[in-house]
């Protein structure tokens, strides 16, 4: 493995850690939604779509769905869409969608500091 493929890794790690971040963001929103909700006034659950910005229309989902999240960057837009979904549903759901993007976001780290301990063993070897 040589150095570029160890980069790819990290920056494809860091990415997918951003774009969880933003399914967390997401899911959060959602159990807030959910526990303030009632029958007569029920919550339109955001849903996180992976896919590629260019083919979503809009540039800035927060603002479509009319919450006071900031926008994602540039890397997430790539990577999430979001969209406001009919219905709603509960708390225990939501807070199993925020276990889910925690736990990957975890993995992803792990992933992260793999490849950095590998990067960093490598510019050992080569300096010695």
């Amino acid at each position: 493995m040589n150095g570029a493929n160890e980069m790819d890794l990290l920056a494809s790690a860091g990415a997918a850690m951003s774009v969880q971040r933003t399914v967390l963001d997401v899911a959060a929103r959602n159990v807030a939604a959910a526990q303030a909700a009632s029958p007569d006034h029920p919550y339109a659950r955001l849903v996180a779509q992976f896919g590629n910005a260019a083919d979503r229309a809009s540039a800035d989902p927060f603002d479509a769905a009319g919450d006071d999240f900031d926008a994602p960057d540039a890397a997430q837009q790539a990577a999430v869409s979001i969209h406001s979904e009919p219905g709603s549903g509960d708390a225990l759901t939501e807070m199993i969608a925020v276990l889910d993007a925690q736990r990957a976001y975890e993995q992803n780290a792990s992933i992260f500091d793999t490849a950095k301990r590998l990067a960093e063993r490598t510019m050992d070897i080569g300096r010695g």
